[in-house]
């Protein structure tokens, strides 16, 4: 199967954890964008969706599904979303796409983070995926030297016009490489100290419940 039939298959497995009748809390990216179309499918069984960002809120209204803002709900069944990286307890990197801030936010509000994503994600520990960081941009040359003492290299993220890319919060990112996170609880708590950081992509407080795996031999369910 190839990478993109993988999310598909996981995408599709990810239903049996939608609730009917309640919100589900929906994240970003190519995988989860297999998640919406296979949601389409039973939206009048489901009150609606709370959106992680700006593109996954106008693919869920182009299937016609209700999306509510974050700021009117107070608890979520469930949060669906893929991961850069994955390891064996549930802690990932994630950012790739951009929406980490408001990704953690509609996480925040989910009783169960069901993690999906293809078997390249699986790593036993973090890092090898370059860890994005969302940061106000006065202090991004001053967190580039903070990464650099512990080891990383953190450069401005940037279009291929070589402007810079910004969130759906209008700030930009660092992306680290060369880090090798063993406690990514630990790291997550250090990097959100500094002052100029918006949110760091490490999500070990709100690591996945569970992660649907898609393989070449189905879909595996990690549970952590």
């Amino acid at each position: 199967m190839t990478q993109d039939e993988l999310k598909a298959l996981v995408g599709q497995a990810a239903l049996q954890y939608v609730v009917p009748g309640e919100l589900v809390g929906v994240g970003t990216g190519s995988t989860v964008n297999h998640f919406i179309d296979a949601l389409a499918t039973m939206k009048h069984r489901i009150k609606g969706a709370v959106s992680s960002s700006h593109a996954s809120t106008l693919r869920l209204q182009a299937h016609g599904i209700h999306v509510f803002e974050a700021a009117e709900v107070k608890r979520l069944p469930v949060y669906v979303d893929g991961a850069d990286e994955i390891d064996g307890r549930g802690f990932m990197v994630k950012g790739g796409g951009a929406a980490l801030t408001r990704e953690k936010i509609v996480a925040d509000l989910a009783e169960r983070f069901v993690c999906i994503a293809d078997a390249s994600k699986r790593v036993e520990v973090l890092g090898a995926f370059a860890l994005p960081v969302e940061v106000i941009t006065m202090a991004a040359h001053q967190l580039e030297r903070r990464f650099t003492a512990l080891g990383g290299t953190a450069t401005l993220r940037r279009r291929a016009d070589g402007a810079p890319v910004l969130t759906d919060n209008g700030h930009p990112l660092l992306d680290v490489q060369g880090l090798r996170i063993a406690d990514p609880l630990a790291m997550e708590a250090e990097i959100n100290q500094w002052p100029g950081v918006v949110t760091v992509g490490l999500f070990a407080r709100h690591r996945a419940s569970l992660c649907l795996l898609g393989t070449p031999e189905g879909v595996q369910t990690l549970v952590f």
